[in-house]
């Protein structure tokens, strides 16, 4: 029983569409091509700003060795471009990340040696 578009009729849509695939083939891979490095790039920024917020919970002994690892590697060469530059853009946020630990740390020392100023002009304070 033949069916209406089947392989073995010449002309049928099946036949017809062998050489059109084979042409579209290149187009479809060059979109897959583009739609994977669309992914890649949006991967990369996702993973960028989940990085990001991790790092901003890192304690600073833990940020500090992680930078000096990295400059480390900066230094010893051997990485391509975009490796370095991704070492780099982590370095920067790193250093931020330790930045931030040591002025909180500043302040918090600031504060403490102000009280102690106060309870000392205190001719009451027993210490």
């Amino acid at each position: 029983m033949a069916r209406s578009g089947a392989p073995d009729q010449p002309g049928a849509p099946a036949e017809r569409a062998r050489p059109q695939a084979a042409a579209e083939r290149p187009q479809k891979r060059a979109a897959a091509d583009r739609t994977a490095a669309d992914r890649t790039a949006a991967d990369r920024t996702a993973a960028g700003q989940a990085a990001a917020g991790q790092a901003a919970r890192l304690p600073y002994e833990q940020a500090r060795d992680e930078l000096t690892d990295l400059v480390k590697r900066l230094e010893a060469g051997g990485l391509t471009l975009e490796q370095s530059l991704e070492l780099w853009e982590r370095g920067e946020r790193l250093a931020d990340i330790c930045t931030e630990w040591l002025e909180g740390a500043r302040a918090r020392l600031a504060t403490a040696m102000a009280r102690r100023n106060d309870t000392s002009a205190d001719p009451a304070a027993p210490f």
